[in-house]
C-alpha cells in the first residue's frame, strides 16, 4: 500500500460518512474506530494504547481474554539467549522490545494498579557436559560477534549463583540483560488497562470474517452480527488464519503446540533464582514459588492432549539440570499454541491487499518479549500513519507472490 493510514483517513477510507462508524475526536484530531480481533496480550496492549489516545476500540475474543498463548507462555525476555544463526533479522526487533520493557511495565502497572513482576535477574544458559559446552562456546562466539552482552561462566561460577544445579557442569552462557515477567499478570493488567481507557471487550464472541467493501476493511462479522469499524487489527495469534478476509491471501500462521508444567517451590527458600536454559528445557522461577518448566515444540495443529512422553521429557531434562525438583509438587500442566508464521517471524503492519487492515500476529515463541515494540509500532501506525522502520522487514507482503506484491 502506498498510502499511510492517515492518508486513508483523509480519503474517507475510515470516514464516518462512508463506513457508518463513529470516528471519535481528541483535541480536534479525528481518531478512527478500531476493531481488534484477539484479546491476548497483543490485542489488549494495542487496544489499551489506542483507547488511551482517544480511539473508540472494540476487542473481540472467541473465548475469555488472555487465556491463549498469553496464558500458556513463560514470560521470558530472552533476546540474547535466543539469538541463533539464521535469525539475525529478528535481533534488532527483539533487542528494541527488550529495551522498552522496563518503561512499558511501569506504564502498565500505573494504568492497571497491579504489579506484573518484571524481574531483572538475568538468564543462565547451561552446559551439562563437554558436548553441551562445545555447542555453547560456538554460540557465544556468534552472539558476541553480534555485539550482544553475553559472557562465559565456568562450572564453579555457575554454582555460586545457583547452588542447587547439578554438581558437574561444563559451564554456561550468562545473559545479564535477558529477564522475565509474569505473563499471566501482564494479561490481567492489560485487560484492566484497556477497559479503564475505555475499550469495549466482547468475550465469547468469535469473529467469523473481516467485512470488506471495495477492498477496504469496514468492520467485522462476529456471532452473525456486524460491527462497523474504520480500522481492523488482526491479533488473533495462532487462530489468525481462520479469520476470513476477502480478497486477502490467508495468513501463513499455524499453531505450534507446547506442553508445559509448574512445580511448587518454597517462596521463602526457592531452589532457583534465575531463569535457566538447559538442554531440552527451560526453568523460570516466579516470586510466588512457582517454577515453570517448558516446553515441547510440536507440529500437531490444535491438539490439546497432554502426553506422557512430552511431560516425561520435560521433567527428565529439568531433573538433569536441577536434581532437587524430584521433591517438588506438580501444581499444573497445560498446553499452549504459539502462532508460528512460515518463517517463524512476526507479521506486523499494513495489509498490502486490504486497506484499513493491520496485522499484529505470528510472534511464535517471542510474543511476550515483542509486546512493547508491537504495541508501540501498531498504535503509531494507526494514530499517525507513522511506519516504524523496525517492523518494516516483517510485513505480510513478504509471503505474497512477487507479482502480487509489486
Amino acid at each position: 500500500m502506498s498510502e499511510s493510514l492517515s492518508q486513508h483517513a483523509s480519503n474517507s477510507a475510515f470516514g464516518t460518512a462512508k463506513s457508518g462508524t463513529a470516528t471519535s475526536r481528541t483535541s480536534g484530531v479525528a481518531r478512527p474506530h478500531v476493531a481488534v480481533v484477539g484479546a491476548g496480550v497483543m490485542g489488549l496492549s494495542i487496544a489499551w494504547r489506542l483507547a488511551a489516545a482517544g480511539c473508540t476500540v472494540d476487542i473481540f475474543e472467541q473465548g475469555r481474554s488472555g487465556l491463549g498463548a498469553s496464558h500458556a507462555a513463560a514470560g521470558m525476555l530472552a533476546a540474547c539467549a535466543e539469538a541463533e544463526p539464521g535469525e539475525e533479522g529478528l535481533l534488532a526487533l527483539n533487542r528494541e522490545s527488550q529495551r522498552l520493557w522496563p518503561s512499558f511495565a511501569a506504564d502498565l502497572e500505573a494504568a492497571a494498579g497491579m504489579a506484573v513482576d518484571l524481574r531483572t535477574d538475568g538468564t543462565i544458559v547451561l552446559a551439562l557436559n563437554a558436548d553441551d559446552g562445545a555447542k555453547l562456546r560456538h554460540l557465544i562466539s556468534f552472539q558476541q560477534g553480534l555485539g550482544l552482552p553475553v559472557e562465559w561462566l565456568n562450572g564453579a561460577e555457575v554454582r555460586r549463583r545457583e547452588p542447587h544445579l547439578a554438581t558437574k557442569l561444563a559451564g554456561a552462557v550468562w545473559c545479564p540483560e535477558d529477564h522475565q515477567v509474569d505473563n499471566r499478570k501482564v494479561s490481567a493488567a492489560l485487560r484492566i488497562a484497556a477497559l479503564n481507557a475505555g475499550a469495549r471487550l466482547h468475550e465469547d464472541c468469535p469473529v467469523e470474517r473481516v467485512e470488506t467493501v471495495d477492498g477496504r476493511a469496514r468492520g467485522v462479522i462476529a456471532k452473525g452480527e456486524r460491527f462497523g469499524a474504520d480500522v481492523v487489527v488482526l491479533a488473533a495469534g495462532a487462530w489468525s488464519r481462520g479469520i476470513a478476509i476477502a480478497p486477502a491471501t490467508p495468513l501463513p500462521v499455524r499453531p505450534v503446540k507446547g506442553q508445559m508444567l509448574a512445580l511448587a517451590m518454597d517462596p521463602a527458600a526457592p531452589i532457583l533464582s534465575h531463569v535457566v536454559w538447559a538442554p531440552g528445557t527451560y526453568l523460570v522461577p516466579r516470586r510466588d514459588g512457582r517454577l515453570i518448566v517448558g516446553a515441547t515444540v510440536e507440529e500437531r495443529g490444535f491438539n490439546t492432549d497432554l502426553t506422557a512422553g512430552g511431560q516425561l521429557a520435560l521433567l527428565t531434562h529439568a531433573w538433569r539440570a536441577l536434581p532437587t525438583i524430584e521433591e517438588l509438587t506438580i501444581l499444573e500442566q497445560w498446553v499452549g499454541f504459539r502462532p508460528g508464521s512460515r518463517d517463524d517471524a512476526p507479521i506486523l503492519g499494513l495489509s498490502a491487499e486490504v486497506e484499513g487492515l493491520v496485522f499484529a500476529t505470528g510472534h511464535h515463541r517471542n510474543g511476550i518479549l515483542l509486546l512493547p515494540v508491537t504495541a508501540r509500532a501498531i498504535s503509531r501506525l494507526i494514530l499517525d500513519g507513522e511506519a516504524d522502520p523496525v517492523i518494516a522487514p516483517f510485513a505480510a507482503e513478504r509471503f505474497l507472490p512477487r507479482a502480487a506484491a509489486e
